[in-house]
């Protein structure tokens, strides 16, 4: 296969020996299994702002730490400047995020490096050495679903503990190797404390997850773990190791319903470039 241009400098420093294939391409990068010595792992190589069909929109960088004042304002002016500052953040936003969540214990794939738009991590395989399948290509029976929700209930609480949120998270971002799932594609991860959209963020990750393993367990679809995780988390009560019961009872605050209609729209347009994605990756 035709080598990537920007994959071509990581082989001629020998950081990469050889592009096995394409795995994916998505509508912010195009991911490739590449093979480092005697291990096979992914690269994940970055789009650029003008050739990339999603926008990053403002409700995902909200909140976003940058390294100097002077980015900050020029990405708030959207200077030349600016716009290169705003798209380097995006583009280290996963790498970042990936290391900080390793470290807080979420199983999230191991960064081997980063080098200049292109993420080079683990391949997350299956026990027979296969690229792992996604939690929506499994069929489940109710113990296994019950138990995959309960473990990434508690890794979504690790994320919010460790002050994340994912903000994508979907039956299509988590994969199951040997072990049990593996949470991955965070390139559009927020702020819990300085995104005023965590909130709406945290309760679509949490849904679509109980949405995916109600399919097998449909008893998860009564649960109330978003709300209640959310509201312990502004109580300062929530713990990494904390136990929820999926219990909540509404109180008398109003709806968000705004936030949750765009939402909801952002949901209905990820999904459809996802699968035009994964029918261009299946295309001969």
């Amino acid at each position: 296969m035709k080598i990537p241009d920007k994959l071509q400098p990581l082989i001629d420093d020998g950081i990469v020996d050889e592009v096995i294939r394409a795995l994916r391409s998505g509508k912010e990068a195009s991911i490739y299994i590449v093979r480092c010595g005697d291990e096979l792992r992914c690269a994940k190589v970055y789009k650029d702002l003008r050739t990339r069909g999603f926008q990053a929109r403002a409700q995902y960088q909200e909140g976003r730490r940058v390294r100097s004042s002077r980015q900050a304002r020029a990405m708030g002016r959207s200077t030349r400047f600016g716009r290169k500052a705003q798209e380097t953040a995006w583009k280290s936003a996963e790498v970042d995020a990936l290391r900080h969540l390793a470290t807080a214990g979420v199983r999230v794939p191991e960064v081997f490096g980063f080098f200049d738009g292109v993420l080079l991590m683990e391949l997350v395989s299956d026990a027979n050495g296969e690229v792992a399948p996604d939690l929506g290509e499994l069929s489940l029976s109710e113990e296994l679903a019950r138990e995959y929700h309960e473990f990434l209930i508690g890794q979504i609480v690790r994320m919010l503990c460790a002050g994340l949120v994912h903000g994508d998270l979907s039956e299509y971002n988590v994969l199951v190797d040997a072990q049990g799932p593996v949470i991955i594609d965070l390139p559009q991860v927020v702020s819990a404390t300085g995104n005023n959209n965590a909130e709406t963020m945290l309760m679509r990750d949490v849904n679509n997850i109980t949405a995916t393993l109600g399919r097998s367990a449909p008893d998860l679809l009564s649960t109330r773990f978003g709300e209640e995780m959310w509201l312990r988390f502004e109580r300062a009560e929530l713990q990494p190791d904390s136990v929820l019961t999926g219990e909540f009872i509404d109180d008398e605050r109003s709806a968000d319903v705004e936030g949750t209609l765009i939402a909801i729209e952002d949901a209905r347009e990820q999904e459809l470039l996802r699968q035009a994605g994964r029918e261009a990756a299946e295309e001969p």
